[in-house]
């Protein structure tokens, strides 16, 4: 808040409130949040202030890229007293850098990504995420409630993303080792506002999504609000891929401006998408003959990486559907209630080819030219899995002192019930072989497509029932002490029906278990906008938390072994200049995660003695440099290794896969007088060592790269602007992901463009 004051004269003071005050405001702050919508001065009542006064005139201004909180209401405190590293990405930077989807949003912390393309022949669809060298694609959340499904999410809807790092077992339960995602959604408010984005760029690319709110009765605080999304895209990487969505997501809010307030939200997906499933990795560097009596194919050329190994045939169809009922009730200024119940179902049905490039499946005819040499597409992939979950998460929040000492006590219960099926498919059809060079998506299978389900399936339940507490603890203006802990009681039901020889044969499996974990952290304020704080934190992933279950002595998923476990210490400091318009931050962190499996090389049994660690720095800074002027940018450096158990990498070295040592992302933009703004940012990812496996010619790691990207956006009148999204302006050819054997990989996106209109009313 800010107060501006007007003084014609210094006799009397006349303090005059009302809308008209916020029509005089208006003009202030616009630059501040395009998205606010105009205040229709000629309706709003007058004032008449007598030619002697004081007047006192009290906005509200919002950062655009800095946020002041975390959305989740287990972090009572500002950012800046919060003891963790904690990155909220909010949507006006989303929305200037022209990102769609979750994965490129995430690009704005250093380190994140969709690093890793698959095991084998298993190509991986949807929001892979890697953070702090583990997989973190099944703990992502949208407003605090876990959401499941191997799919790709759209960023049409979201007001923020919260990034956690560090074991988040005691916020969510069961969790990756190194963190989650949080995803906010947008709900109905006391604002009228309609707007419509369309966008066409490179790769086919049509867009257009419109949000619209509006305000039904205002004494009574009941709104709505619609988000609708719809895209027929191609890939500006990729021939034959496709990006084919569309999206609507109601909600009503009830007593928006009262004590007791309930939001009614629905969101539903629809995608018809052509998957990718990778490009041959001839030619990148690192990259040998896989057959020892054909040394030379080491030196063939680069296949063009916007060559499709697939067929015209292969499909990706997600449905997804999630009902959330939210109840907020303020017993007094010091008691809050909150609720959330949620109903949601996830399907995809999808066909994918993919390959492997050993010296089996690739055949060179002529020696001397590479336009005769073939692979074969030998593996063609389906799933049909639905996931569905139901779920209940009440938390209640109070202050109160005791003495000298004031508490924020955070305390909750959750009970959610989780279900997934996937089951089993044939009638794939075989593909062709395709040329290496010229591969030709529509040539007909060799044997019809005709999928169906076999009869087949895995099937698991997974019922948790949670308790948590927090407790915030204040000793005067420079002590906030904060502790919690969580009670998990997790039990999983796994049925695993195979087909061999056309008989059905079936396992059971039954995992279950207590976790405890907590949390743990110390802040002091050298001054009321910085601080210094050490915290620690556990976190436990059981075997089977994941939906993934085995009977093999060798996998951390067999119902014998006890959970992952993970702690992480972190030490750091935060600072808010430019009176809170900036943000800097500063972490050192150590992330050891325990009982992991590996093989004793004495008696060749398996035993939960392994361990690895991730240890490094984060750097972080958000907000305004000066007005009009806006930043986001992160560095992070990592020490990964394994400290008890066999290396991991394919080259040997001791460290982890998928996990850039160091990274780096900055995007900044400013608006000039004349209604210009301009923008860009650039990303540098270090080289990402693959998995090792038996393998034999292909590249043991990526190389590095930096790619930079630009804006520059022109408002039109009040309520019209464009914006000109540039990427990777240097054209870098780039490795984005590879799978685990090494012979596939995702290239990054070439140097494309996108234009954007914004319309407003």
């Amino acid at each position: 808040m800010k107060a501006i004051k007007s003084r014609k004269h210094p006799s009397t003071r006349s303090q005059v409130a009302g809308t008209a005050l916020a029509a005089v405001l208006l003009p202030l702050g616009a630059h501040a949040a395009d998205d606010a919508p105009a205040t229709n001065a000629v309706n709003a009542p007058t004032a008449t202030v007598a030619p002697q006064s004081t007047v006192e005139i009290v906005g509200s201004y919002e950062n655009p890229f800095r946020a002041e909180n975390a959305s989740s209401p287990k972090y009572t405190e500002r950012l800046v007293d919060t003891a963790q590293t904690v990155q909220v990405i909010k949507k006006e930077l989303f929305e200037q850098q022209g990102a769609l989807t979750l994965t490129e949003a995430l690009r704005n912390t250093p380190g994140v990504g969709a690093f890793f393309l698959g095991e084998n022949g298993n190509t991986t669809t949807g929001d892979a995420i890697f953070m702090r060298g583990f997989d973190t694609s099944n703990s992502i959340y949208v407003d605090g409630v876990r959401d499941i499904g191997t799919i790709s999410r759209d960023v049409f809807n979201l007001e923020q993303i919260d990034v956690l790092k560090g074991p988040a077992g005691t916020d969510n339960g069961r969790s990756a080792p190194t963190g989650s995602v949080n995803l906010v959604t947008k709900k109905a408010n006391l604002t009228d506002l309609v707007t419509t984005s369309i966008t066409g760029g490179s790769g086919d690319q049509q867009r257009i999504t419109a949000d619209v709110n509006r305000v039904l009765d205002a004494e009574r605080g009941i709104a709505v609000r619609l988000n609708v999304l719809a895209q027929d895209s191609g890939s500006a990487a990729r021939d034959v891929v496709e990006n084919k969505r569309w999206a609507v997501a109601p909600s009503i809010g009830f007593g928006l401006n009262g004590a007791t307030r309930v939001h009614l939200d629905y969101l539903h997906v629809d995608q018809n998408n052509i998957p990718d499933g990778g490009v041959f990795v001839i030619g990148l560097p690192g990259y040998t003959s896989p057959d020892r009596a054909r040394p030379w194919i080491a030196d063939a050329p680069k296949v063009d990486p916007k060559n499709f190994y697939g067929s015209t045939d292969d499909y990706d169809d997600v449905k997804a559907d999630m009902a959330t009922v939210r109840v907020e009730h303020d017993f007094s200024p010091t008691m809050k209630l909150q609720n959330t119940s949620r109903y949601g179902k996830t399907s995809q049905d999808y066909l994918l080819t993919a390959f492997l490039t050993s010296a089996a499946n690739l055949a060179t005819p002529v020696q001397g030219d590479p336009n005769t040499w073939t692979l074969a597409r030998s593996i063609r992939t389906g799933k049909d899995q639905e996931n569905k979950i139901l779920t209940n998460v009440t938390t209640l929040t109070s202050q109160f002192t005791t003495g000298a000492v004031s508490h924020t006590l955070v305390t909750g219960l959750e009970v959610s019930s989780e279900r997934q099926t996937t089951w089993g498919l044939t009638g794939l059809g075989t593909l062709p072989v395709a040329n290496i060079y010229r591969p030709d998506p529509n040539q007909a299978p060799t044997t019809p497509v005709d999928v169906r389900r076999t009869g087949a399936y895995n099937e698991g339940e997974i019922d948790t029932q949670s308790l948590y507490l927090f407790d915030t603890v204040k000793l005067g203006e420079r002590w906030i002490f904060n502790g919690g802990v969580r009670l998990d009681h997790f039990r999983g039901d796994y049925s695993v029906v195979a087909l061999t020889n056309n008989v059905l044969t079936s396992t059971r499996f039954k995992v279950g278990d207590n976790l405890v974990n907590g949390k743990l952290s110390a802040l002091y304020k050298p001054t009321a906008n910085s601080s210094v704080y050490a915290m620690v934190a556990s976190s436990k992933q059981p075997p089977g938390g994941s939906f993934t279950v085995s009977g093999s002595a060798n996998s951390a998923q067999n119902p014998i072994y006890e959970p992952q476990k993970t702690v992480t210490t972190e030490v750091g400091g935060k600072l808010d200049l430019l009176k809170s318009k900036l943000s800097l931050s500063a972490a050192l962190f150590r992330t050891e995660v325990e009982n992991e499996v590996e093989q004793d090389p004495a008696d060749q049994q398996w035993y939960q003695t392994g361990e690895k660690r991730v240890q490094g720095v984060e750097l972080g800074a958000t907000g305004e440099l000066a007005p009009h002027w806006l930043l986001s940018a992160g560095y992070l450096y990592m020490d990964t290794s394994v400290e008890r158990g066999r290396n991991v990498t394919a080259a040997g070295e001791n460290s982890l896969t998928y996990t850039p040592k160091q990274s780096f992302t900055a995007w900044t933009s400013y608006d000039l007088p004349w209604g210009l703004r301009i923008g860009g940012g650039a990303r540098f990812s270090d080289k990402l060592a693959r998995g090792t496996d038996g393998a034999i010619g292909t590249p043991a790691y990526t190389e590095s790269y930096w790619v930079f990207d630009a804006m520059v956006g022109y408002k039109v009148n009040k309520n019209v602007d464009v914006r000109l999204n540039v990427y990777n302006i240097g054209d870098e050819k780039y490795v984005a992901a590879i799978n685990k054997s090494g012979y596939r990989y995702t290239p990054g996106t070439p140097r494309s463009a996108s234009l954007t209109a914004n319309i407003r009313f």
